[in-house]
């Protein structure tokens, strides 16, 4: 005799609590032996034409849940085995002090941008090639497309300038350089 779904509801009805009991019991954990009872009865339900005897359906479930509990066991310690083969994680570097650092270098170049950007155009592009990333008089000259007397000129003037607004301003001499600052 198979099952029918109003059957297996009133087995369900029945027996539940039972065999959450038995799962429990056999796996220890409550939310475990929760879900072990879903599955327990989705095989009822998958098996339902192998139940001969509906009077001895509780012993029958009994097997089910016997299985089912096996097979929670087998998946249990295939993860750990899994688990224990994955190389430990690495500690995480403390990135506080590189981050500190960054947002020291960060404020650094804005303040010298702020007072570059004081200087005319013309100024603020020769010194940030020439005093800022070290670029030739020459290769200033090439990019900017005049004579490299005049990159000369505008760079000791950009100088000239920044020096009277550092003076102006009252900040403290600092010994970073503004290529030092741009290279952070």
């Amino acid at each position: 005799m198979a099952l029918d779904e109003q059957s297996l509801g009133l087995l369900y009805e029945r027996h539940a609590r039972l065999i959450y009991n038995y799962c429990f019991r056999r796996i220890g954990d409550w939310a475990t032996a929760e879900d072990l009872v879903s599955i327990v009865f989705l095989e009822a339900w998958r098996k339902r034409k192998t139940l001969r005897e509906p009077e001895k359906a509780l012993p029958w479930l009994y097997g089910i849940a016997t299985n089912v509990c096996r097979n929670r066991r087998r998946w249990e310690r295939r993860y750990a085995a899994a688990l224990g083969r994955v190389p430990p994680p690495q500690p995480e570097p403390d990135f506080a002090a590189e981050t500190a650092a960054r947002l020291d270098d960060e404020r650094l170049v804005q303040g010298v941008v702020a007072a570059i950007a004081r200087l005319p155009r013309h100024e603020q592009d020769v010194f940030v090639l020439c005093a800022g990333l070290d670029v030739s008089y020459e290769d200033a000259a090439l990019a900017l497309g005049i004579p490299i007397g005049t990159v000369r000129s505008r760079l000791s003037r950009a100088r000239h300038r920044l020096r009277e607004l550092d003076a102006a301003v009252g900040h403290e001499e600092t010994t970073t350089t503004p290529r030092e600052a741009f290279e952070r």
